[in-house]
Formats: structure tokens, C-alpha cells, sequence
């Protein structure tokens, strides 16, 4: 098939999901339409079976698109760009020691906890696996998906401050989480794990320059294409030059910082938060401010129900077994326990300060849903029995979190508003 056919392909049954969705089933977008792709993928595993010629078809189709490709080089930063722009750059300001400290030290603790435990439960299946490679996967699955949170967090209506809070940090921590699987990738490559990985040398120093260019040197990028995409928009009036300029930050984000080998994530988050300040600022700063947000806000919804029709699509090629399997449904709890860890222990940090209800963080812990990010970081783990058994214990991870979590976070962000459960 060609590009054309493929692209034909994707759409139709995006669309078709996200019809049947609307239609009859009624749920969030995102979790109608990954129920409805791994519906999809068991009915082409079923014809596969019977050797329909059309299925063996879309089954080559779909294990040739790079899934990590299309998310961190195609949708995720505009996804990351129209999230920030949402947020209120002022109340994030506000909360921003907290942001940051659920940010970095959550994450950090999460990748450790992570990696220890799954560790010691892979050597009681008897399964030899590096522990670098098993801190690859705490990183992996350890931040929070920001489009897949900030997708729950318009439908559940949570109270302000809270929604603030959750979706700086998981904005943020997504960029931090993928600077240390990068990190931990080019460790693992450095101690003979294969793969094209590229990194610094692995020494001490080495991590801390490599971890600084990446999260600082994105941050530092996104803020300067920010700014001049700031001014231009402070000088016209005209709906098609704001969408245009706002489009072009977005790809050079992505494009600069890919060869200058900083955070992209980052970049787009920054420059996102920098530009939703001019509408904070001035509510008449935008000439067409309705028309200008409903554009990203229509191509925020389009990508994120394509993204996740994508991901339902992608388990034809996981292999699973049935050890795998299993490894996964154990690592469901295992997850959502370090989650609550690693909400419980910053919480004691900013204790002394602020007072975090007991509903906002159980909000944070089960609100911290797992995504395609996850997925695409796992296909990156370099090749070999590892990537085969992180990739099936993650897609099930991120199946249970966009599904479960997804469908009962809105009763429990409910709960949190009718107590009061708002920061103090």
C-alpha cells in the first residue's frame, strides 16, 4: 500500500470510531475511541487467522508506521503547544513551586521505585534482566501522559487550582520523564544494550551536562521562539497570520530542538505558556481570540482522538505471551502503589506550606493516566528480549489507565469539588 492508502486508512477508522463513539457509546473521546481500535485490532487478529488476504494487509500497514516517530516527531508537541496555551500561565505561576517539585522529585521517585520493584519481579519469574534496563522502564511508564490527562481533566470539570496543578505537572514531567529515559537509554547502550541510542559520555558529569542541554536547553528554546512568536502576534489583528505564526513556533520547536538535541516536549510546553500569557494578559490581546483558540482547540481534539485510535491500532504489533502478560497485570498495581508513593512524599516536602486535601491527592494518583507516550518511548528501548516484554507490560499499563482510571476519574474530580477539594 502506499502513503496515500495509509493515510486513507488511519482517517477512515478514526472517523468511524469517533462516530460510533459520539453516537452511541457516549464516553470521553479518547477512551471510546481506544475501546473501539482494540475492538478493531481483535476483529483483524480474527481475520488474520483465517488469512484474509485484506487483513494480512493492514496488519504490514500498521506494523509500518513508527509509532515513536509519529508521536515525538509529528503530534506530541502541537498536543503539548494547544495544552499550555490553555493553561493560565499567571495560576501556574502561582503554583509553580509545587509544580515543579511533583515534577522532578515525583518523577525521580517514581523511576527509582519502578525500576527497584520491577527488578525483583522479573527475578522471581526468573527472568535476567539488567537493572539499568529496568530503571528504563520506570522511566518509561513513570510520567504522567499530558494528553491523556488533560483530555480527563476538560471532561471532569475539576475545581481550578486542582486542574492547574495536575496538568503543570503532568506537562512538565512528561518533558522531565523523557529526558531520563534518554538518559538511562544512552547508559544502557553505553553497557553493551545495543541499539542506536545516542548520549554523552556516561560518567557523572556526562549525565548531569547531557540532562541540563536537554531540559534546560529546551526550556531556553521554547521561551525564545515563544517570545517571538509573542511579539508578532502583539502586532496584528488578523486570524489566518496568528494561526499561521502560532504553527511555525510549533514546528521549529520540534525541528530545532531535534538537531540541536534538546527537549522538544519542553520547548512546545514553554513556548505554549509563554504565548497563552499575552490572552491572560489582555483578554483583547488576541484580535480573534474565539476563532484563534477554537483552532486549537479543534486541532487539539482531532490529533488526541487520532493519536489514541493509533495507539488501540498498534497492539497487532506487540507480541504478547502469556508470561508477559501476566507481568503486566501485576505491573498495574505496582504502578498506581509507587503513583501514590510518589504524590504522598512531596506532599510531606510542601507540607509545611500548603495543605493538600486528602481528594486533590487522590485526584493526582488516580488522575496520573498513562498514555501514548508511554507506548511510543517503549518501542524505543533498544532492540531485544527486553523491548519485547517492557512494550506488552506498558501497552497494558496504558490500557488499563486510559480505560479504567479515564472512565472513573470524572466521579472521583466530582467528589473533590462537592468537599472543598481545592488547595488551600
Amino acid at each position: 500500500m502506499q502513503i496515500l492508502d495509509l493515510a486513507t486508512l488511519l482517517v477512515c477508522v478514526t472517523a468511524a470510531l469517533a462516530f460510533v463513539n459520539a453516537r452511541y457509546w457516549k464516553l470521553p473521546a479518547s477512551i471510546g475511541v481506544t475501546v473501539g481500535g482494540l475492538g478493531v485490532s481483535l476483529i483483524i487478529f480474527a481475520l488474520v487467522s483465517l488469512d484474509v488476504p485484506f487483513a494480512r494487509d493492514a496488519v504490514n500497514l500498521v506494523r509500518g508506521i513508527e509509532f515513536n516517530d509519529f508521536v515525538f516527531q509529528g503530534v506530541l508537541s502541537f498536543l503539548l503547544f494547544a495544552g499550555a496555551l490553555g493553561v493560565n500561565s499567571h495560576a501556574l505561576w502561582a503554583l509553580r513551586g509545587p509544580v515543579l517539585t511533583f515534577a522532578l522529585l515525583s518523577t525521580a521517585i517514581s523511576i527509582a521505585l519502578v525500576g527497584g520493584a520491577t527488578y525483583a519481579l522479573l527475578g522471581l519469574f526468573g527472568l535476567q534482566v539488567s537493572f539499568i534496563y529496568c530503571l528504563l522502564f520506570g522511566a518509561l511508564i513513570s510520567p504522567t501522559d499530558p494528553v491523556a490527562v488533560l483530555g480527563m481533566l476538560k471532561q471532569a470539570g475539576v475545581p481550578k487550582r486542582i486542574e492547574t496543578l495536575v496538568a503543570g505537572e503532568s506537562l512538565f514531567n512528561d518533558g522531565v520523564g523523557v529526558v531520563a529515559f534518554a538518559v538511562l537509554a544512552g547508559i544502557a547502550a553505553a553497557g553493551g544494550g545495543g541499539g542506536e541510542v545516542h548520549g554523552p559520555a556516561m560518567s557523572a558529569g556526562g549525565v548531569a551536562l547531557f540532562f541540563a542541554q536537554e531540559a534546560l536547553g529546551g526550556l531556553a528554546l521554547g521561551l525564545f521562539l515563544g517570545w517571538v512568536g509573542w511579539l508578532a502576534l502583539r502586532s496584528v489583528s488578523d486570524f489566518v497570520v496568528e494561526v499561521l505564526v502560532t504553527l511555525s513556533v510549533v514546528l521549529a520547536c520540534t525541528a530545532i530542538a531535534a538537531n540541536l538535541h534538546v527537549s522538544a516536549p519542553l520547548a512546545a510546553v514553554a513556548a505554549g505558556l509563554l504565548i497563552g500569557s499575552l490572552k491572560d494578559r489582555r483578554p483583547e490581546g488576541l484580535s480573534s481570540r474565539e476563532r484563534f483558540e477554537g483552532f486549537w482547540h479543534l486541532a487539539d481534539e482531532l490529533l488526541n482522538i487520532f493519536l489514541f485510535a493509533l495507539l488501540a491500532l498498534e497492539v497487532v504489533v506487540v507480541r504478547f505471551s502469556g508470561q508477559s502478560l501476566l507481568l503486566g497485570l501485576i505491573a498495574i498495581p505496582l504502578v498506581l502503589l509507587v503513583r501514590t508513593i510518589s504524590v504522598y512524599l512531596p506532599v510531606l516536602v510542601l507540607g509545611r506550606r500548603r495543605d493538600f486535601n486528602p481528594y486533590t491527592r487522590r485526584l493526582m494518583i488516580w488522575g496520573g493516566l498513562r498514555g501514548a507516550i508511554s507506548v511510543a518511548l517503549a518501542f524505543t528501548v533498544p532492540a531485544g528480549p527486553e523491548r519485547d516484554l517492557f512494550l506488552v507490560m506498558t501497552y497494558v499499563v496504558v490500557v488499563f489507565s486510559i480505560i479504567v482510571q479515564g472512565l472513573t476519574v470524572g466521579w472521583l474530580a466530582a467528589l473533590a469539588s462537592g468537599v472543598g477539594g481545592e488547595l488551600e
